[in-house]
């Protein structure tokens, strides 16, 4: 017995159709749509769609049908053609048809339609004959011109000034004062443009056109313009398009037709009325193009009533089925109503969080759907201040959006510049080669950051992100001259004081100031994330280096603290001095000599960190980066420095060359300074078991966890541990003060999770460091990467920023090994990150592999909350369908 074909085409019309609303994958949101609302008895023109498995195949075979499509087609084109009482190419009563793309997920405006197709001489008379002349000729001079640039490629524009000549030609402004004449006169003009650019009449038979015409939707797929949009949206390549073949109704019959779009709630603030705009006498590519002005949609209520009341009935029964907000296209054809679209609208992030609330007060959806509606990056752009959107802008050049939100100010080259200018209320944007430590009080003091170097994980990017400022990073066309302090950028030439204004959120840089508007946290966000704290199983930490930071980190709904970097302390004051002393010091005595001066210091930090995180886990990564950071680059500054501490030139040069390294990253930093140098950790020790006990006495609950960087080998945890140990005990018993503290470690080189059953005994918990780990496990430098990661993800080589998101196959694995070795041996052994990867399928990636939290800069946090409870919402959903399955 032979083989059926496989179903490539599937039927909807007269109030049954062949799929449903559940088939988006195979029929594309809009066929699935146009089936849904077949079956709700929904006044739909009868068609049908080509399934996206037509489409991958088409493709697959060198831009041939797979076997049997087209047969389907003609068969579902008769269908088509008796639901409607009509008949395609038939001289007397012809069918036209729509030919419009439909992909899984909402791509608007990035592939192809065509409408009017199966006109020719013969049918145009048949159409004037039934419609009228002026009718028939506007119906075929706009399918000339869909046809001849979407299917054969022409120049629009070609099509369009013809018209435009024309219009002035006859002195009228609108499309629609043009006379029957002139558009049969425009056809002919139409027609010749056609053959000229293709060497070929236009096509007579309408089963070419049909056939042309679902080439070109396929082939739109790939467009130059639907590529980038995926991209830049994170869809995948290999879904394809349907392609939906439908019966035309026309809006363009007279005053008592009309076509239209609307939203089902405002899709700018999310209130409930009904957001429409409706056009007279016109076709759907009139509103889109923008030709003519639309119309309120309470026009259409005062103009024909009864159409207006079905359209409510219908929005309204759309809306309680889909348990949504929509998107709608609809349709009158004298004065009868046709719908041709819905699915789920977009929205604003304002929108997107009233309207899941307001419909789980309307008990339409639950709190977990309200949950699963909101796109966590969707909460960041909330938080972050934003551009006027009425405002003008020149873009000068672009970098990667390594910190969203928006800056304005006046280009400063230095740190120091940038905290002066500030100090005399100056606003400024920093602009720098890459930024250092040595520039955080530059960068608190500017709006936002500019960098020619660094990738989304650089020193500027991570610090920006931290404060919740603005940043762009890696903005390669940026040339920087600080002796003359001038910046170029493209053609222009800038200069200190000049205003730039960053789009933190698009990597944009916008020549002067463009006008912000701040961010404005409603209750909605703030309930929102309520609901999902409710939900979610995994933990959230922030990364905070001071009291401010933990302020906002508690303001953002931190659980604790998973990484205070104790080195940014070191710049702050006049504390920068007794580091250099210390760096400086001949011996070991003259090296404690100068940590004496920074111990209160340090402890006063923790006090200010603990007071505020009462009761709540801090943990503190003890000195992470080489010595080297801490001193200055330049003979100026070198000299300078010389003075301020009385020390001789040579020897801070002679010392300075001592300590640099070929590859810091890799040198002599983390736990291998503080084998080397144990009096520098057994200082951040004592000031921190110090500061815990001084707030415990004052009835504050302090939670410290003590964390060594960069271990590679169980031998150095055990070193650093009892070392730890050691200092932790003598200050509480010379306190007189206990304090409950744990001892853990950075898993952030590969050595370290392969291993890290053998590390596990010594360790109360690890703290996986993913920026460090994904440098060691790919052999990349995240500074410098940012020069060529950008090519890789758009060539598809990688298919993330494995700086940005988790690289699940080899940094996830070797996640995945430490964290099932290690529990072997101690079973609920407390595990979280602290790097900068808590986008949400990073932090679903940490859910599903079982750690205890994740942490990350207090901006975001919201985000890693929602991204939590949705991940948790998602593994019970997958464990409801196994048990239904069985």
């Amino acid at each position: 017995m032979a083989r059926s074909a496989r179903k490539y085409v599937y039927f909807f019309g007269n109030g049954k159709a062949d799929g449903s609303g559940k088939m988006k994958d195979l029929l594309g949101g809009k066929g699935a749509g146009l089936a849904n609302m077949t079956n709700l008895k929904i006044p739909v023109p009868a068609g049908f769609t080509i399934t996206t498995e037509a489409c991958n195949s088409y493709f697959e075979n060198r831009k041939k049908y797979p076997p049997g499509m087209w047969e389907q087609v003609l068969v579902n084109l008769k269908k088509v053609e008796t639901s409607m009482g009509m008949k395609f190419g038939d001289a007397k009563n012809p069918l036209l048809v729509s030919v419009r793309s439909g992909s899984k997920f909402s791509m608007p405006g990035m592939m192809d339609t065509i409408l009017n197709l199966g006109l020719n001489d013969t049918t145009l008379k048949a159409l004037a004959d039934k419609a009228g002349d002026r009718f028939a000729f506007d119906t075929y001079r706009r399918l000339i011109t869909m046809f001849g640039s979407t299917a054969m490629g022409i120049n629009r524009q070609l099509f369009e000034k013809a018209l435009e000549r024309m219009k002035e030609e006859r002195g009228v402004r609108l499309d629609t004062d043009l006379t029957t004449d002139d558009l049969r006169k425009l056809v002919g003009t139409f027609k010749g443009i056609y053959e000229k650019e293709t060497g070929k009449g236009f096509p007579a038979d309408p089963l070419q056109q049909l056939k042309l015409a679902i080439n070109a939707v396929f082939s739109s797929w790939f467009s130059d313009r639907a590529v980038t949009y995926r991209k830049l949206n994170n869809i995948a390549h290999d879904l394809g398009t349907a392609c939906n073949v439908q019966a035309m109704v026309f809006g363009n019959m007279g005053e008592n037709s009309g076509t239209g779009v609307g939203f089902t709630r405002d899709p700018s603030t999310g209130q409930k009325k009904f957001f429409a705009e409706y056009l007279t006498n016109a076709q759907g590519e009139d509103v889109v193009a923008g030709i003519r002005t639309p119309l309120h949609i309470d026009e259409l209520k005062k103009a024909q009533p009864a159409v207006y009341r079905e359209l409510e009935t219908i929005y309204r029964k759309l809306e309680t089925h889909y348990k949504d907000m929509l998107d709608i296209e609809f349709t009158v054809q004298a004065g009868r109503l046709y719908m041709l679209q819905t699915r789920v609208g977009k929205r604003t992030a304002a929108a997107s969080l009233k309207i899941a609330i307001d419909m789980v007060q309307e008990k339409l959806i639950d709190k977990k759907t309200a949950v699963m509606r909101i796109d966590p990056v969707q909460l960041e752009w909330l938080m972050h201040p934003s551009f006027d959107p009425k405002a003008k802008v020149q873009v000068i050049g672009k970098g990667l959006p390594a910190s969203p939100g928006a800056a304005v100010g006046k280009v400063v080259f230095l740190a120091e510049d940038a905290e002066a200018w500030a100090a005399r209320g100056e606003k400024v944007v920093l602009v720098r080669t890459e930024t250092s430590p040595e520039d955080i009080g530059g960068m608190h003091a500017a709006q936002g950051i500019l960098t020619a170097r660094g990738g989304m994980t650089s020193h500027a990017a991570v610090v920006a992100r931290g404060m919740g400022k603005c940043c762009v990073a890696g903005c390669t066309a940026l040339h920087i001259d600080e002796g003359t302090k001038v910046m170029t950028l493209g053609s222009r030439v800038l200069k200190e004081g000049d205003f730039i204004t960053l789009n933190g959120t698009s990597g944009e840089v916008i020549l002067g100031q463009v006008p912000l508007v701040p961010a404005d946290l409603s209750g909605d966000f703030h309930l929102i994330l309520k609901w999902a704290d409710e939900i979610r199983e995994l933990g959230v930490r922030a990364n905070a280096d001071t009291p401010a930071d933990a302020r906002m980190a508690i303001k953002f709904g931190a659980e604790g603290i998973g990484l205070v970097r104790t080195e940014h302390m070191f710049f702050e004051g006049d504390r920068v001095q007794a580091v250099r002393e210390m760096i400086l010091a001949d011996d070991t005595e003259g090296r404690k000599k100068a940590l004496a001066k920074i111990l209160p210091m340090q402890r006063e930090d923790f006090i200010g960190i603990f007071e505020v995180m009462n009761g709540l886990p801090v943990t503190i990564r003890l000195l992470d980066p080489p010595l080297h950071e801490f001193l200055p680059k330049t003979r100026e500054e070198l000299e300078d420095i010389a003075r301020d501490l009385g020390v001789p030139f040579q020897k801070l040069q002679a010392r300075n060359k001592m300590l640099h390294e070929f590859n810091p990253m890799l040198g002599h930093r983390g736990c291998r300074l503080g084998i080397t140098y144990p009096e520098i950790f057994e200082m951040q020790v004592q000031a921190i078991m110090e500061a815990a006990c001084h707030v415990v006495k004052r009835k504050v609950k302090a939670i410290p966890e003590i964390m060594i960087p960069l271990i590679a080998d169980v031998n150095e945890l055990r070193v650093m541990r009892e070392m730890t140990v050691r200092i932790a005990e003598e200050v509480q018993k010379r306190t007189k003060v206990r304090v409950r503290y744990e001892v853990g470690t950075m898993i952030e080189i590969a050595r370290a999770a392969l291993l890290a059953h053998e590390i596990a005994p010594q360790a109360d918990f690890y703290s996986f460091g993913t920026n460090d780990l994904t440098q060691t496990t790919y052999g990349l430098s995240r500074d410098d990467a940012g020069r060529f990661l950008p090519y890789y993800v758009e060539k598809g080589i990688f298919e993330h920023d494995p700086f940005i998101t988790i690289d699940q196959k080899g940094v996830g694995m070797l996640m995945r090994m430490a964290i099932d070795s290690s529990r072997k041996i101690k079973k609920g052994m407390k595990m979280g990150i602290c790097g900068e990867q808590v986008d949400p399928q990073s932090v679903e990636f940490c859910y599903e592999i079982g750690l205890t939290y994740v942490s990350g800069s207090p901006f975001r946090l919201p985000v890693a909350r929602l991204a939590a409870a949705q991940a948790t919402l998602k593994r019970k959903m997958k464990k409801g369908m196994s048990k239904a399955s069985v």
